[in-house]
């Protein structure tokens, strides 16, 4: 999914991870999926540099899409669709 697209999604929760280290996004992203209905959208915002390549490759294990990344001041804001 392209950055524009990427911008203009809602996420139906968001998760500000930043300030943490790994593993504390990806373990912030499996809390938070629990709270996010099949379809919808989670938002992790993180500043650590292996959040990306972590939420990725969990998100493929578990079922869910991985839609990308948008680097925003200073963090990332990492999308992951809930699939089951």
């Amino acid at each position: 999914m392209d950055t524009a697209t990427l911008g203009q999604l809602s996420a139906a929760k968001i998760i500000d991870a930043r300030g943490t280290a790994c593993p504390g996004p990806l373990l912030e992203a499996k809390k938070g999926m629990g709270a996010v209905a099949v379809g919808q959208v989670l938002e992790v915002k993180s500043n650590d540099v292996g959040s990306r390549k972590d939420i990725a490759a969990w998100s493929n294990k578990m079922g869910h899409e991985f839609l990308g990344v948008i680097e925003a001041d200073g963090h990332d804001r990492i999308f992951v669709k809930r699939g089951k």
